[in-house]
């Protein structure tokens, strides 16, 4: 169904070789059949889903050390190919049911139906009971927008109730913060971050499918599972006790006991918008286990040939969800072919290309496979946190996270328009095949913010994250969107995520491994360093940092 033309095929391998030139032989280029042996050991059933602390972590670090090996890098960390990041499971089981308090009287709110909560704090939980409840508006404290919904406001020891996205968002305000583009702000990461630094017990995040992207259910599935986070023992570190998600039906439910009604939901909208005490007070509580232990980011590197200490640093996650609920076929392996076996391939097959240049690169070129993306950009985070190469000597970050498995594509997206210039670099290369760069059709969402480039760009890293096309050549947009859509709604997070050799003829991974090779491979040979662009939150990240 998916197979490739001749012509099509022609003018690819036409183009690789007319791109090559004279430091590499054909052989040396960047191969389909290679990514593919790496994808079919990557998804395999063996490989148990590449959750972290699983067997399949240690079968997966282990291929990737083998590989990098065999491709003649060398090792990225010192004389290892692994970094270390302590990391603990937390198994937080919560209550059945919220009790809701006022002056009208009590009623309950039901776990898993009208909300979710769990804990980021791995000792020292304590439940609520009768923590007063403050609405905060969206939560958010953003000088540069002139907004701040804690302002004059003690949450200290109190719950805050606040809503995901930007303010503007559920009033369909564009003129506030980004417009119809997300920031930073609007995560519901960013939520639980200040609360926490506001001192509240508790926080929960009111949902709303359009302004979160997902369906409520998409917080179920993780009800009551365990979640990984980063081992902070020894470390200043602000958490809430509690956190988690509520309808905007339950929602409207505390409103209407406060005496209230949804419009607060609109008011927040408005700029000066004051946070409301509720007058409720709730209760409910959670046990938590936790379990220490390590995993590791896999690290390789091509040394630069004149400014060894300047480091181009090329990204992908490794890790996927594991073994778990059994779909309809029974399957429980949550293989993660596409996300992110290809991407890691992808790195891979960057890291073997590279080390074939007969002339090398002038600035260091650093491979890095990160652990934990699904369970919170965990790995990407730890390093950026303890980097092996600084931030301040890091040109730029290019993070791979799903390449496109079948047809090429005249188009590549680009996810988080007008942050750095290296959308620029892409797209003259995007342009000398011929082809354009699109723009992702739901900035709202904050894509940005939700894949490992995020982790660099807080460090001040300009970060380059693509998608996959859907202007698929010959067949069109209607094309391609329905092959995007029809993975999102059937096989993303499902044990359907399976690598299929009749069908996946990796064309289009190569031809966009070559463009962010083409990217990688300027950024590596030339004396400038990309920027931040006007407008973006990170650039002042940037220039606090020690000149270049």
């Amino acid at each position: 169904m998916y197979k490739i033309s001749f012509i099509i095929c022609f003018l690819s391998v036409s183009f690789f070789a007319a791109c090559t030139g004279g430091s590499e032989s054909k052989a040396d280029a960047i191969s389909a059949d290679s990514m593919k042996s790496n994808i079919a050991v990557l998804a395999s059933d063996s490989f148990l889903g590449r959750k972290p602390f699983t067997e399949g972590e240690t079968k997966t670090v282990e291929f990737l050390q083998k590989k990098f090996r065999e491709y003649g890098l060398q090792p990225g960390n010192g004389d290892s190919y692994l970094q270390e990041v302590p990391m603990v499971n937390i198994k937080a089981t919560a209550a059945p049911s919220m009790t809701v308090k006022g002056a009208k009287g009590s009623f309950s709110l039901k776990a898993f139906d009208e909300y979710i909560v769990w804990t980021d704090k791995a000792d020292s939980v304590e439940n609520l009971d009768n923590s007063d409840l403050v609405f905060a508006g969206y939560g958010v404290v953003a000088p540069e927008y002139n907004w701040n919904d804690y302002a004059n406001l003690d949450v200290k020891g109190k719950t805050v109730l606040v809503m995901v996205n930007d303010p503007g968002f559920w009033a369909g305000d564009t003129t506030l913060f980004k417009g119809k583009t997300m920031t930073y702000y609007g995560r519901w990461t960013y939520k639980f971050e200040e609360a926490a630094r506001q001192g509240a017990k508790a926080c929960l995040i009111i949902h709303n499918t359009a302004a979160a992207s997902y369906p409520f259910s998409v917080q179920q599935n993780s009800f009551n599972t365990s979640r990984l986070l980063l081992d902070t023992r020894g470390l200043e570190t602000k958490n809430c006790d509690m956190i988690g998600w509520i309808t905007e039906t339950a929602a409207n439910k505390l409103f209407k006991a406060a005496g209230k009604d949804s419009a607060l939901l609109m008011e927040a909208n408005v700029p000066g918008f004051k946070p409301v005490d509720l007058g409720l007070k709730v209760s409910t509580s959670m046990t938590v286990q936790s379990t220490y232990s390590k995993s590791y980011n896999v690290i390789a590197k091509i040394n630069g040939a004149k400014r060894p200490d300047e480091v181009v640093l090329y990204t992908a996650h490794w890790d996927h969800l594991g073994v778990g609920k059994p779909d309809a076929s029974g399957d429980s392996i949550y293989n993660g072919a596409l996300d992110n076996a290809t991407g890691t391939a992808g790195l891979l097959e960057l890291a073997r290309h590279f080390n074939t240049l007969t002339v090398k690169p002038e600035r260091t070129v650093v491979f890095l496979a990160v652990t934990a993306e699904e369970q919170g950009l965990l790995g990407s985070a730890y390093y950026a946190k303890n980097p092996v190469y600084p931030a301040a000597n890091t040109v730029a970050n290019i993070n791979m996270d799903g390449l496109n498995r079948f047809e090429p594509t005249k188009d590549i997206i680009v996810v988080g328009q007008g942050q750095s210039e290296l959308e620029d670099y892409l797209k003259t290369e995007v342009e000398k095949d011929s082809g354009y760069i699109a723009f992702e059709n739901h900035p709202e969402a904050g894509y940005y913010y939700r894949s490992d480039h995020f982790n660099f760009a807080k460090a001040g890293i300009p970060a380059l994250y693509i998608e996959t096309g859907v202007d698929v050549v010959g067949k069109g947009k209607e094309y391609g969107e329905h092959l995007h859509n029809e993975y999102t709604s059937k096989d993303y997070h499902q044990p359907s995520d399976e690598y299929n050799a009749t069908t996946w003829s990796m064309a289009g991974a190569v031809k966009d491994l070559r463009i962010l090779f083409n990217v990688g491979n300027k950024l590596a040979n030339e004396e400038k360093w990309p920027r931040w662009k006007e407008g973006s939150e990170f650039k002042a990240i940037r220039e606090k940092q020690p000149l270049n």
